[in-house]
């Protein structure tokens, strides 16, 4: 339960939801040292989010120290800790453009970027690429600063995709809650992974027709329901086993 009178309910289960997301990244070494952000919308309360107090590792965040801010990365109320309010630019940025969002990751995990470098960008080589086949949004890479104009153009890429990877930088995607963010993230991290794998071996890349493509993108979304419903609960056990201190 909150230890603040003032946090609902609703906003405690999005703690422990995102923090559950940041330690789980961690043990899949999707971190990078204290930099990159998973945010999270506020319930009932718009235009308030949740992201990760700076200078800390994703292991160590917990419900309690998630940091409540504005869109703008400014804090809300009362806390003892700071955050990466130009971290958050991207993150406020697609938050703004898409009520649907409510949780966005950005990561720097490193088979992301190594696909992002490559021209033709995530190929439908495996079922897990299929998830993404005419799914996903490529953003050039343009320098540390976001700006406002670039942030336009990013979110006017990103459209209503679920998916965008960032040239020479990473990985974003947006999830209905924060369990659909993890599974479309560990989805594309492991479709990114198989295809580096895949263009090591040196042979010709076999690759389905389009139309098999298309039909298997269609099986995988089903009836369009938020992923990671039956996943999230099997995530948070193997967690629990090894450190429940997540949600404190």
């Amino acid at each position: 339960m909150p230890a603040d009178s003032a946090t609902s309910s609703a906003e405690w289960q999005v703690r422990k939801d995102l923090a559950a997301c940041y330690r789980l990244c961690a043990l899949k070494h999707w971190d990078d040292l204290i930099y990159t952000h998973i945010s999270a919308s506020v319930p009932d309360e718009p235009g308030h989010f949740l992201l990760n107090p700076f200078g800390f590792r994703f292991d160590e965040v917990c419900a309690s120290n998630l940091v409540k801010i504005d869109g703008r990365g400014r804090i809300v109320g009362n806390s003892p800790y700071q955050v990466n309010a130009s971290g958050f630019a991207i993150h406020g940025a697609v938050h703004a453009a898409r009520p649907d969002a409510v949780c966005v990751m950005h990561l720097h995990n490193v088979n992301t970027v190594a696909v992002s470098a490559l021209a033709d960008g995530l190929l439908p080589l495996s079922q897990h690429a299929l998830r993404f086949y005419e799914q996903i949004a490529y953003h050039d890479y343009e320098g540390l600063a976001l700006t406002p104009v670039e942030q336009e153009r990013m979110v006017e890429l990103l459209g209503q995709l679920p998916a965008m990877l960032l040239r020479n930088h990473g990985s974003l995607v947006c999830g209905r809650t924060v369990a659909e963010a993890y599974v479309l993230m560990d989805t594309l991290d492991k479709a990114c992974e198989i295809q580096l794998k895949a263009q090591a071996g040196g042979g010709r890349l076999n690759l389905p027709l389009p139309e098999i493509c298309s039909k298997t993108r269609d099986q995988l979304l089903g009836d369009g329901s938020p992923e990671g419903l039956l996943e999230w609960p099997a995530l948070l056990r193997r967690l629990d086993a090894i450190d429940p201190s997540y949600q404190h």
